[in-house]
């Protein structure tokens, strides 16, 4: 099946479904002599994994990476680098009702028509199980975009109708981790969370935005005409599992400009190339699809049945989708970086 792997020079490959015996990828492209602190990797895959808090799904996955090749005393070899990220907390008997019906709002349905076969369990492929490699690979891509100074930082933005009062560059960044939420504005995240925490005690689920700001880009990254630097930006972000939009952080305000003040606000690409100055763009993320409530959905069959999913799931995506987009987008900049020097 393609449409597994990402990147040019620097090319990621994911493996594995929710509910098979573990999930993993390939590295191609890695720079060799890079020093790699597994723990920073293992880092960034615990703020992704689930059961880490009250309003993430209570699954219990230790998400430890372990490294077959490609890194050897700490060091990069420039060879494939492999990984794997074994699952250990199962319960595909929760699932057992989705073989003959299709959840609203899934690939369920499309992904059967299309393949004549399907993991029902969590979804297989399709689950965002899957982004776990992703964030293994982008934490690789930061240890290669750190050499050149070039930092990557998202935050929650809004949860439903609850939204930051302020710009990025008003916020401690540092600050994300602080809380549940990820949202480095502690008034809006104590709201926000007690918004999603109203979603979960209901059976229901809420969706929102995410900020993510590049700093230290250098004059360059992007080519200008189909590879824009926002375009393939783009493309990564709304290849996350419930992704629904994105913009770059004043895309749409624009529209209400004229072309003189426009023309005054800072931002990061011009003609789709990086021009040096800050890079931050807005992805929006759906309510998630599987939820306690009852819904009316189709099964194989083709008749409307009621359907009350089980199985462990977040009312929000949007915590643990922080270092997802951070790794989407240390993936797109770390191949720009390469492909500038090539």
């Amino acid at each position: 099946m393609p449409g597994n792997s990402f990147g040019t020079l620097f090319r990621l490959t994911t493996f594995g479904e929710s509910h098979g015996p573990a999930i993993g990828g390939v590295i191609d492209g890695m720079p060799a002599g890079i020093k790699v602190e597994l723990d920073f990797v293992q880092f960034e895959l615990d703020r992704r994994k689930p059961g880490q808090s009250s309003i993430t799904s209570p699954r219990k996955e230790s998400d430890r990476i372990e490294v077959l090749s490609g890194v050897w005393n700490q060091t990069t070899l420039g060879t494939p680098i492999g990984f794997v990220l074994y699952n250990e907390d199962q319960q595909s008997a929760d699932y057992d009702e989705l073989a003959e019906v299709y959840r609203p709002g899934h690939a369920d349905e499309v992904w059967d028509k299309k393949f004549g076969i399907r993991d029902y369990r969590g979804g297989g492929r399709s689950s965002a199980r899957e982004t776990a490699a992703r964030v293994a690979g982008g934490a690789f891509a930061k240890i290669v975009l750190a050499k050149v100074g070039i930092s990557v930082q998202a935050y929650v933005h809004s949860v439903k109708h609850i939204e930051v009062p302020v710009r990025y560059d008003e916020l401690d960044l540092n600050g994300v981790d602080n809380n549940l939420v990820r949202c480095p504005h502690e008034e809006s995240a104590a709201r926000m969370q007690a918004c999603i925490e109203e979603a979960r005690d209901s059976g229901d689920s809420v969706g929102g935005t995410i900020v993510c700001v590049c700093k230290g880009l250098p004059v360059g990254l992007g080519e200008p005409v189909f590879d824009k630097l926002h375009a393939v930006l783009a493309h990564a972000m709304l290849s996350i599992n419930a992704a629904q939009g994105f913009e770059l952080i004043d895309g749409f305000a624009c529209t209400q400009l004229n072309g003189s003040e426009n023309n005054q606000r800072p931002g990061g690409v011009s003609g789709g190339i990086s021009n040096g100055n800050d890079l931050a763009f807005r992805v929006a993320f759906k309510p998630v699809s599987t939820i306690r409530k009852q819904q009316q959905a189709k099964n194989t069959s083709g008749e409307i049945v009621t359907l009350e999913a089980a199985g462990r799931h977040d009312p929000c995506v949007l915590p643990r989708a922080v270092p997802i987009v951070e790794a989407m987008a240390a993936l797109v900049l770390a191949d720009m970086q390469l492909l500038q020097i090539r």
